[in-house]
Parts: structure tokens; sequence; C-alpha cells
């Protein structure tokens, strides 16, 4: 696997990860913690775009 790959298996697991918080936050935890559960996902969401965008500059 080179660079490129990495990134891209990084950035799709990101993406996973970050569906999976929000998700947890939105359905599971209805009080403050559901909150801090769906702005880690967005997080998540922010580095895989970076991830994303790193392909091919590497």
């Amino acid at each position: 696997m080179n660079k490129n790959t990495v990134l891209a298996w990084a950035t799709w697991i990101m993406i996973l990860v970050g569906l999976g918080m929000i998700a947890l936050g939105a359905f599971k935890y209805d009080e403050v913690a559901g909150y801090g559960f769906a702005s880690v996902g967005v997080g998540f969401f922010a580095i895989a775009w970076v991830f994303n965008a790193l392909k091919g500059r590497v």
C-alpha cells in the first residue's frame, strides 16, 4: 500500500466513526452528552476532509 491508499482507508474509517458518533449522540443519549458525541462526530468529519485533501499531495 502506498501513502494515498493509506489516506483513503483512513478517510473512510474516519467517516464511519464520525457517523457512529453522530448516531450515538442523536439516538442513544438525550442529555448534554448527546451534544458532545455529535460534535466529536463532526470533528471526525473535519479530520476526514483533511485526509482526503492530502491525497496526492503527500
